[in-house]
């Protein structure tokens, strides 16, 4: 690119105005906005549906891909009006694609990501939208995808088709959420939320940016002792290790064989030997009274794993043994998958100090952080 079009195509980008939106679990958007403001990413501009909008204060800062609350991050292409339910509105997307400028957003995305490449081989789109239409998803990525091989002059994969597209083809997203139309370029080759350390999993295992906005919750600290008592694969503790490097140690139990396995198989990715498991009943942890500083957990609530041992017996024990670990300074953050009154962990001195409902697979789930009283 020549130096003057460079430095336009520099304005041009300066002048937008919500240059990343990265994409979080339904109910996360505040925790998301905060990690941004936080990181000094940016200044958020907009917070919508699973969606929050920010203008880079750097504006080349590879630290927009290591957003740990964000399912997804990717560079703004061009805004416009929902297109609406009907079939025949389907070619104004187009119109998308046109403002997007694709080939800028493409060069854009190798100043952040350094394996990718302005010289892209294909593209795919994926889409999705709110409230009822007379189309579905793959006439809409279709719509969208043509237009951008046309002018990129490379193959479009249409996921109609049910092949996964190729692993080099630039990834779009276009989302219609009945005000507005909105055409994105992934930043990087896969979503965030897949995290290379997760090899392994169980039945329960925890949606990591989940996991990671728990652990931000519980307000880890240098010297802390960090518990999962219910670890399953891992990913509460390899969120808060990778977070919170400073903590001093951390501990996870289960008494499932198989959820320790995988465990250690995703500590041992994530290279995190700090990170001690043993087996153990959650209900009768081994560890005295009062030498625990953070608790992180998602307990067996009989959703999608069942209580064994003494919380099968007596449910009451999960917040009897957090009541008997926890420091008098001590904080537990736990996901609930109901509103389930919270009389159990306030009569074992446990006090709900927020609570916060989110979805996930379109189901809600609640976030509960207890404290000890004054």
């Amino acid at each position: 690119m020549a130096p003057s079009r460079a430095l336009a195509w520099e304005k041009t980008i300066m002048r937008d105005d919500a240059l990343f939106v990265a994409r979080c679990a339904r109910g996360l958007e505040p925790q998301l906005a905060t990690e941004i403001l936080q990181r000094e990413l940016g200044s958020i501009t907009a917070i919508g549906h699973r969606t929050v909008h920010f203008r880079a204060w750097r504006p080349y800062d590879t630290g927009v891909t290591g957003l740990r609350t964000a399912d997804d991050v990717f560079l703004l292409g061009a805004k416009g009006r929902d297109i609406g339910g009907r079939r025949p509105s389907l070619p104004e997307l187009a119109d998308l694609v046109r403002k997007a400028a694709p080939e800028r957003l493409l060069h854009h995305r190798t100043t952040l990501v350094p394996q990718a490449t302005g010289d892209v081989p294909g593209v795919e789109v994926s889409a999705s939208f709110l409230g009822r239409r007379n189309f579905n998803r793959y006439d809409a990525e279709d719509a969208v995808g043509n237009e951008l091989a046309a002018q990129l002059k490379v193959p479009y994969h249409p996921r109609r088709t049910g092949g996964a597209p190729p692993p080099d083809y630039a990834p779009w997203r276009l989302t219609l959420d009945g005000t507005r139309a909105t055409l994105l370029l992934r930043i990087t080759p896969r979503p965030l939320h897949r995290r290379p350390y997760k090899q392994s999993t169980v039945p329960g295992s925890l949606h990591p940016p989940l996991a990671a906005a728990m652990t931000r919750l519980a307000d880890i600290g240098p010297g802390h002792t960090v518990l999962d008592p219910c670890c399953g694969a891992g990913t509460l503790l390899i969120e808060a290790a990778l977070a919170h490097p400073e903590a001093a140690r951390y501990q996870g139990y289960d008494i499932d064989p198989t959820a320790l396995a995988a465990a250690r198989a995703n500590r041992t990715t994530a290279s995190l030997a700090r990170i001690r498991l043993h087996r153990a009943d959650a209900g009768r942890i081994p560890l005295p009274d009062a030498t625990v500083d953070r608790i992180v957990c998602n307990p067996p609530w009989g959703t999608q794993v069942e209580p064994k041992a003494r919380l099968a017996k007596t449910p009451t024990a999960c917040w009897q043994e957090l009541s008997r670990l926890l420091t008098p300074q001590g904080i537990a953050v736990l996901l609930l998958p109901t509103p389930t009154p919270l009389s159990p962990a306030i009569e074992a001195g446990l006090l709900p100090t927020h609570t916060q409902r989110i979805h996930l697979a379109g189901s809600p789930r609640y976030v509960v952080k207890l404290e000890r009283p004054g």
